[in-house]
């Protein structure tokens, strides 16, 4: 069979053929739609969705947490999955490995999820409650300072130094939440303040 195909008619003839093989390309043609319908839900689709802050160093990085569980309706949330957020501007969506195993670390038997004390000449830890434990901190805070302040130089200058305890600040915190924690621990007159950014 010998056709005559004039270059107009071979333009027609292919334009045609790439756009049918694009709107198969987009899901328009019946094997796509037959594909679609057997693939199962979206593992996410009935999760709750919160931005925070990974926990491990001072970059700060932006995770997003998805939990199963609606706490409107009594029941407890279940963090499912967690991914880095690509809409933050320090990881854009990546993590590091250890980054990566929050999940593993959220969901670890080990992980410590209460204060606990060790009493003088135990051998073990026990259980205590936030307020206990809130309280002990305050306690030995007041007391330290009670008995180390310096009000005054040996010149006779106001100093108001505590120099016998120090405070180590996390770095995976907002701005507003690092500059309350520098104006408490300065106005307590402690010297001694560091950031794991700087370690």
């Amino acid at each position: 069979m010998n056709m005559e195909l004039s270059r107009r008619q071979f333009l027609k003839t292919a334009g045609a053929g790439v756009a049918g093989t694009t709107l198969g390309a987009m899901g328009f043609g019946a094997i796509e739609e037959a594909y679609a319908s057997t693939i199962k839900p979206f593992r996410l689709v009935d999760t709750t969705e919160v931005r925070n802050t990974c926990t491990y160093c001072s970059v700060a990085c932006g995770i997003l947490i998805f939990a199963k569980g609606n706490l409107a309706k009594g029941e407890k949330a279940d963090i499912t999955h967690i991914e880095g957020d690509s809409d933050h501007p320090t990881n854009r969506g990546t993590l590091c490995p250890k980054g990566a195993a929050l999940l593993d670390i959220v969901k670890s038997e080990t992980r410590l999820q209460y204060p606990m004390i060790r009493r003088a000449g135990s051998d073990k830890f026990e259980r205590i409650s936030w307020d206990a434990a809130l309280d002990k901190i305050a306690r030995a805070f007041k007391d330290d300072r009670d008995a180390n302040f310096i009000a005054r130089n040996k010149d006779g200058v106001t100093v108001n130094r505590w120099t016998t305890t120090g405070f180590l600040a996390a770095s995976a915190t907002t701005n507003e939440t690092a500059w309350c924690t520098y104006k408490t621990v300065r106005s307590l007159g402690m010297l001694v303040f560091d950031n794991q950014a700087r370690v």
